[in-house]
């Protein structure tokens, strides 16, 4: 009797080269989702930062009496942040020209009135007196007169380039005389710390 012997072929089983298939499909997920998570990362918004504005505050603000010429602005700036505030410049719509002003003895004795370099600096978590007779916002060239109980507005720019807005009422002073220093000689009753409040408060 003949037997016949069939051939068979051994064939590599379809889960192994399945199981192998998904092994690959997974390192490749793998791969590109930590590359996407890192694009995510490395365009996430950088943390903000707070305006310097934001911590600065003004205290019994109020602006001298004039008819023409030039005036001035009081008050007490407080720095409630963490970090110093340093004012730049100023601008208000009552004069064409805004200063920074401190007040300083000149070579003959008198003091002088003249822009402060650099600005005002408040301190973090500290005060800046703005008063007659010491730093100030003078305004100059005014564009007319500023009468007691006048609302005057300013605008205040920071180094950070924040801006700061208050408003002073208008009062009317009685000071010494003292000199302007810079684009020609001007006088300004300004000097010591005593002004009548002819409006309350307003």
């Amino acid at each position: 009797m003949r037997i016949s012997t069939i051939n068979r072929t051994t064939a590599t089983p379809r889960t192994a080269t399945s199981n192998r298939t998904a092994a690959v499909a997974a390192a490749l997920l793998i791969a590109v989702t930590g590359a996407l998570t890192g694009c995510a990362a490395d365009t996430a918004p950088a943390e903000t930062t707070a305006a310097a504005a934001d911590s600065l505050t003004i205290t019994d603000a109020w602006v001298k009496t004039a008819d023409e010429g030039m005036s001035a602005a009081f008050g007490t700036l407080e720095n409630t942040g963490e970090t110093d505030i340093v004012i730049e410049s100023g601008a208000t719509p009552a004069s064409g020209m805004v200063e920074l002003h401190e007040t300083v003895m000149g070579d003959d004795g008198a003091m002088v009135m003249q822009a402060k370099e650099g600005g005002f600096t408040i301190p973090a978590g500290g005060s800046f007196e703005l008063a007659p007779g010491g730093n100030h916002i003078m305004l100059m060239g005014l564009g007319a007169p500023i009468v007691a109980g006048d609302d005057v507005t300013f605008t205040l720019t920071l180094s950070d380039g924040s801006v700061f807005t208050f408003t002073a009422p208008a009062k009317d002073f009685t000071g010494a005389n003292e000199n302007y220093v810079g684009d020609g000689d001007m006088d300004m009753d300004m000097g010591d710390d005593t002004h009548s409040d002819t409006e309350s408060n307003n």
